[in-house]
């Protein structure tokens, strides 16, 4: 299963419990694509706090790398219709791995074919 960042962002949240609560009885099935790892951390106002949280969970998931592959079907994806970069290549890593995308903006991904999409909503 690829996570799309936000599902990150909101796994540290006090409110989301069961979030962290699923994404540990998950943890051998996660990954997140790089591009997940550079908007996570990469934010301009991430706390101290935040920021080793996050270190701490990069080091739990796997990262799959940004191949030739994945630029090349976040292309395709891209000029289908106005699609952040970030958003394309998160699809395209999912699609090529075979694997489903859990993510809290699934209106951002259910126009593409063969993308298994999960809302956030379904596993809270």
């Amino acid at each position: 299963m690829i996570l799309d960042s936000n599902v990150i962002i909101y796994s540290i949240l006090p409110k989301y419990d069961s979030l962290r609560k699923f994404l540990k009885e998950n943890e051998s099935i996660l990954k997140v694509s790089s591009i997940t790892r550079i908007e996570t951390l990469g934010f301009h106002r991430l706390t101290p706090d935040e920021k080793v949280k996050f270190e701490g969970f990069f080091q739990i998931v796997p990262d799959i790398t940004i191949s030739e592959a994945v630029i090349q079907e976040a292309i395709r994806l891209r000029q289908q219709r106005k699609r952040s970069t970030g958003d394309a290549i998160i699809a395209a890593t999912a699609l090529l791995h075979h694997l489903p995308l859990l993510t809290n903006n699934a209106g951002d991904f259910t126009d593409i074919p063969g993308l298994n999409v999960i809302p956030l909503q379904s596993v809270l």
